[in-house]
């Protein structure tokens, strides 16, 4: 019967406001005007709860662009293993002189039109910003042909004046050499230049890129720099066949070697870009698990603690009742 009794009033207390004694009435207000008006405690694992809910759905999404860069990953590999040996002959022909001193110089920052893959992009933006720092000076010029979107916008604040081209969704489509020659025949029309300079990330692991500076003279700049013997002065010793000049024959070099090189640079950023992608995805992912674990921990010591508030509640309005 006492049970039964102390059930009765237990509901009766909950139910009727009016029952509370006042130093009851007095803490409950305290509390509401702490916790809020709905009740702190509910709205508060409610809030957990949405929380968890958005790192989850994070969560699958990071995993899902890491499987996709890596499926990609692996068919770009390949491809940018093959097409190294596109350039290789040029180096052993012409050799590569990044120190070079020349009045125009352009260079064609490569980068990416999406984003969520490291620091790849920035790192070919302060390289070509060190450069340009390099190559400027009272009596030359310094041009920018940008490739990618990501480059675009990270040059356009301090260098605006300087582009003189820009190309963008190179990659929307997979890479072949013919769109490539067609690109690079189109910036040598549009651009005068006594030596390009190619900046993009080597491709050299998944969480390995070197940037790299790739530098292809004008035809008149090889000439005067073989007439000056150095690394271009073997040039004379090769023997011409089939009737054209060597102003022709330097010529068709130069544009065939940029293009080879512009092919094999953009392959290896874009393999660079998947690489990182897929590593920066990865720790994305690992970070959202670890987050999701303290969502837990805070989520089921909120829950705890509204547990625990409310028993303290009915034992003193219980014991003030019988008191």
């Amino acid at each position: 019967m006492a049970m039964a009794a102390f059930r009765r009033e237990g509901r009766r207390l909950l139910l009727s406001p009016v029952s509370y004694n006042s130093s009851v009435a007095a803490r409950s207000a305290i509390l509401s005007d702490e916790l809020g008006p709905m009740g702190a405690r509910s709205v508060s694992t409610q809030a957990v709860r949405n929380r968890m809910k958005s790192v989850k759905n994070i969560q699958k999404i990071t995993k899902a662009m890491k499987m996709v860069a890596a499926s990609k990953l692996r068919a770009v590999q390949v491809r940018t293993e093959n097409s190294r040996g596109f350039w290789q002959p040029f180096t052993a022909l012409l050799g590569d002189n990044p120190s070079v001193d020349v009045k125009k110089n352009v260079i064609v920052t490569i980068t990416s039109d999406k984003g969520l893959c490291g620091g790849i992009n920035s790192t070919s933006v302060r390289v070509s910003k060190a450069l340009y720092k390099l190559t400027s000076g009272p009596e030359k010029e310094t041009k920018y042909v940008i490739l990618g979107e990501k480059g675009k916008v990270q040059l356009v604040r301090d260098s605006k004046n300087s582009i003189e081209m820009n190309i963008t969704e190179l990659q929307k489509n997979p890479l072949n050499y013919t769109q490539v020659s067609v690109l690079a025949d189109d910036i040598l029309k549009n651009v005068e230049y006594d030596a390009l300079r190619i900046i993009h990330n080597k491709f050299q692991s998944v969480v390995s890129f070197l940037p790299t500076v790739s530098t292809i003279l004008s035809p008149e700049t090889v000439e005067k720099e073989s007439e000056a013997g150095g690394k271009l002065g073997s040039l004379d010793s090769y023997e011409i066949e089939g009737g054209d000049t060597k102003a022709e024959v330097l010529q068709n070099l130069a544009e065939f070697q940029f293009s080879c090189v512009l092919f094999n640079a953009a392959l290896e950023n874009a393999c660079s870009e998947m690489g990182a992608r897929m590593s920066a995805m990865d720790s994305s992912s690992r970070n959202a698990g670890e987050m999701l674990d303290r969502l837990t921990l805070t989520y089921n010591r909120t829950r705890q603690a509204s547990i625990t508030t409310e028993l303290i509640e009915i034992i003193s309005g219980a014991s003030a009742l019988t008191g």
